[in-house]
C-alpha cells in the first residue's frame, strides 16, 4: 500500500471548498490581473508554503482568515470559471471519480456579480473541467454544494438560490446538489439559520451542515436538529462517548447519528490544522470507524493542508494501517452519502469503483504469492487498471469476497 497504490484507487470526496483550493500560482496570476495586492508574496512556491504555515494555527478562526486572500481573486465570471474547471482537473489528476465541490456565493460579489451570475460561472468552469478530465482518460462527475455563512444573515436567500438551481431543469442543470452553512463556528449555531433549513425540507432539497469542528456536542446536536443529512466534519463526536468495562459507548445524541447512518465528513489534516487534535496520530477517524459510524475521509482545503485525496487516505495507512479493504470501506461510505440519484451512485459504484479496487486487489494478490515478482507499483499498475466495456459494467461480488472483501460487512446491494 504505496503512494503509487492509493494514488490509482478511484476516490470520492464530499467536502473540498473550491475556495480553499486553488493553485497557487493561479492564486498570484489573478492578483496580478485584478490588481489585488494583498498578498504576503507574489512568488508561487512561496505563497503556496505561506498558506500550510498559516493554516497550522491550532485555531478554526485563524485558519478562515486564509480565505480573505482566496475569495479575493475570485470576484469576476473569469477566475470563478478557471478556479472551478481547475479543480476539477487537480480532482481527476488524483483519480478522483466523483467530487462534491462547496463554496459560499455570497463571498464573491464585490465586483458587482449577482448570485445567479456567481453561480452559473462556477457551473460552467465545473462543466469545462469535466470535459478536460476526460478528454485526458480521467473522467470524473463533479457537483457543486452551495454554502450559506453561519455568521452572516443571509442564509434563507442562498437556501432559495440553491432551490431555484436544483435539478436538471434548473439554471445549473443538475450540477448544484445541496446547501451547507459554513464559517466561525463558535457563537453561530445552526438552529440560528432554522428558517432556511425548513425552506430547503419544504423543497426537499438536502443539506450538510459544519458541526464538531471548532464546537462539540451542542453544534453537533443542533445540526441534527436541523435535519442535516451529513455532519461537515464531526470529529469532535466523541466528547459524547462513554467509557465503562465494556468498551466505548456512543451517547445518546452520538448513537442517533450512527444508526441513522448520518455521515461524517472527516478531514484529517485540516482537523488537526485547526486544533481538532494535537496530533495526527490521535485522530478519531479509526475509532468512529471501529465503532459503526458512517465514516468518510476528505481534504476539506487542499492548498491550505497542502493535500488530497491521495494524501488523506496514506494518512490513514501510514498512522492507521488502513488496508485495501479498509479505503475501500470509506469508498463505499462516501458515494452512498453522494448527493446525488441513487442510480448514479450505483452507475459509479459498479462501473468503475468496484471494478478497479478489485483490480487493484487481484493484482497485489497474484505479486504477493509469487515471491519471483515485486508489488508493481506505478506505470505496471496503472497498466493493469485499463479496463474493458465490459468489466466497467459490472462485477462478480464473489471476486471481491475472495479478496477479503465482504460485500456483507460493507452493506453493499448484490443486484444479481
Amino acid at each position: 500500500m504505496d503512494r503509487d497504490i492509493v494514488h490509482a484507487l478511484p476516490k470520492v470526496v464530499l467536502h473540498d471548498h473550491l475556495d480553499g483550493g486553488l493553485r497557487a500560482a493561479t492564486i498570484v496570476e489573478l492578483a496580478q490581473d485584478c490588481g489585488y495586492q494583498g498578498l504576503p508574496t507574489m512568488d508561487a512556491e512561496e505563497l503556496s508554503a505561506w498558506f500550510v504555515q498559516a493554516a497550522n494555527s491550532g485555531s478554526l478562526p485563524s485558519y478562515l482568515e486564509c480565505f480573505a486572500h482566496t475569495c479575493a481573486v475570485m470576484q469576476t465570471a473569469d477566475a470563478l470559471r478557471r478556479v472551478a474547471r481547475e479543480a476539477v482537473e487537480d480532482l481527476a489528476a488524483d483519480n478522483v471519480v466523483y467530487a462534491e465541490l462547496r463554496f459560499a456565493p455570497e463571498q464573491h460579489q464585490e465586483q458587482g456579480l449577482s448570485l445567479q451570475q456567481v453561480v452559473d460561472a462556477v457551473v460552467a468552469g465545473v462543466k469545462e473541467g469535466e470535459t478536460a478530465a476526460a478528454d485526458a482518460g480521467r473522467p470524473i462527475a463533479a457537483r457543486i454544494i452551495l454554502c450559506g455563512m453561519r455568521h452572516a444573515d443571509r442564509t434563507k436567500e442562498i437556501a432559495q438560490l440553491t432551490i431555484d438551481n436544483f435539478g436538471a431543469e434548473s439554471p445549473a442543470e443538475g450540477y448544484v446538489v445541496a446547501f451547507d452553512i459554513a464559517g466561525a463556528e463558535v457563537g453561530f449555531p445552526a438552529t440560528n439559520h432554522a428558517e432556511a433549513f425548513e425552506l430547503l425540507r419544504k423543497h426537499f432539497v438536502p443539506f450538510t451542515i459544519h458541526a464538531g469542528e471548532a464546537a462539540g456536542c451542542d453544534s453537533l446536536a443542533g445540526a441534527v436538529h436541523c435535519g442535516a443529512s451529513r455532519l461537515g466534519h464531526g470529529a469532535r463526536l466523541y466528547e459524547d462517548f462513554s467509557a465503562s468495562i465494556d468498551g466505548i459507548d456512543p451517547g445518546v445524541m452520538s448513537a442517533y447519528v450512527r444508526d441513522r447512518r448520518l455521515a461524517l465528513e472527516l478531514c484529517p489534516t485540516s482537523n488537526t490544522q485547526t486544533g481538532v487534535v494535537d496530533d495526527i496520530a490521535d485522530h478519531p477517524l479509526p475509532l468512529l470507524h471501529s465503532l459503526g459510524f458512517a465514516v468518510t475521509v476528505n481534504t476539506d482545503n487542499r492548498l491550505l493542508g497542502d493535500t488530497d485525496m491521495t494524501g488523506e487516505m496514506m494518512v490513514l495507512v501510514d498512522t492507521f494501517d488502513y488496508d485495501l479493504g479498509a479505503l475501500y470501506t470509506l469508498t463505499l461510505n462516501a458515494m452512498a452519502q453522494a448527493f446525488i440519484p441513487e442510480l448514479e451512485r450505483e452507475d459509479i459504484v459498479r462501473g468503475v469503483i468496484e471494478p478497479t479496487f478489485t483490480r487493484i486487489g487481484a493484482a497485489l494478490q497474484g505479486d504477493l504469492s509469487d515471491e519471483s515478482q515485486d508489488t508493481p507499483t506505478g506505470e505496471a499498475l496503472t497498466s493493469q487498471l485499463q479496463l474493458s466495456e465490459e468489466e466497467l459494467a459490472g462485477i462478480d461480488p464473489a471476486v471481491l469476497e475472495e479478496l477479503g472483501i465482504s460485500l456483507d460487512d460493507l452493506g453493499v446491494k448484490n443486484n444479481d
